[in-house]
């Protein structure tokens, strides 16, 4: 579950063609802007983040430069958009985002 954090004084308009990159999550769309996430959520824009640490059990798929999905800039990192979510390295494994 995404904890519901509004990002304030967002003024773009995202959708089809604001010109971010559009990441598929569960049952929405977050648009990756400024190094993370924002969902469409109303009237504003919040910024998707899981809670708490959620390890993607049984992913022998090595993410990478040259592996085939989309790479997406998140903080400190690269996710990588995989079967509706998003992967992250994390200590010798990949986590859920």
């Amino acid at each position: 579950m995404a904890a519901h954090k509004e990002h304030t004084a967002h003024t773009h308009q995202h959708g089809k063609d604001c010109g971010h990159t559009a990441v598929p999550h569960g049952d929405h769309t977050d648009y990756a802007h400024d190094g993370h996430l924002h969902r469409v959520h109303g009237d504003h824009v919040d910024e998707c983040e899981p809670e708490g640490h959620h390890v993607h059990d049984g992913h022998s798929h090595e993410h990478g430069k040259d592996c085939g999905h989309l790479a997406v800039a998140h903080g400190d990192h690269t996710d990588y958009v995989h079967d509706g979510h998003r992967h992250a390295a994390h200590a010798g494994h990949w986590d859920d985002h």
